[in-house]
């Protein structure tokens, strides 16, 4: 009885949380395209204009950013201006709260049939590198190691702390401004 009453409060509570993670996720991919040179290299092949999407399916938290070239991305929030190049769907709310928890790895829910890729497999591939290279510097390496397919191996505390002080600061004057506005 008691199980009946509280199923509705953890699943409230995963999706609020998978909702924060897409709004701090979607301004730390703008953030660390605006710090990391690697991020920079590996999202100058995607097409300017180009529009990623993560979402939890069938209509649920999203977030949405553009390629606007040089390497950059710029953060949408939850709603693109056109239909988006590429989209990464989770299938239920307690696959995204899973990966966003860092208790699985993108890799490994792919693999379990947690999600579904909706446009170019290359992009799709290169968008997780991307992701994988945030997670390495904004989360404590045990952490990230838990989360990323591979840990960058030439990663030194001294780049890492630095770096996601940048991506942190960059993300907090975001969300001020956002709350300004």
């Amino acid at each position: 009885m008691l199980a009946k009453r509280i199923q509705p409060m953890v699943f409230q509570a995963r999706r609020l949380y998978v909702e924060l993670m897409f709004q701090v996720m979607g301004r730390a991919l703008q953030a660390v395209s605006e710090v990391d040179a690697e991020v920079q290299q590996e999202a100058r092949v995607l097409p300017v204009g180009f529009l990623f999407e993560m979402m939890v399916m069938p209509d649920g938290a999203r977030l949405i950013v553009e390629h606007t070239g040089n390497g950059r991305f710029h953060y949408h929030g939850q709603s693109a201006p056109r239909p988006v190049d590429l989209s990464i769907q989770f299938k239920h709310i307690a696959h995204a709260f899973l990966v966003l928890s860092f208790q699985e790895k993108t890799s490994v829910a792919f693999a379990n049939d947690r999600m579904l890729v909706d446009g170019d497999i290359s992009q799709a591939v290169r968008m997780t590198r991307v992701l994988n290279r945030l997670e390495s510097f904004i989360l404590p390496k045990l952490v990230a190691k838990r989360a990323v397919k591979e840990y960058p191996p030439n990663l030194h505390l001294p780049e890492k702390l630095i770096s996601a002080a940048r991506i942190y600061l960059n993300v907090v004057t975001q969300f001020v401004e956002t709350v300004r506005t």
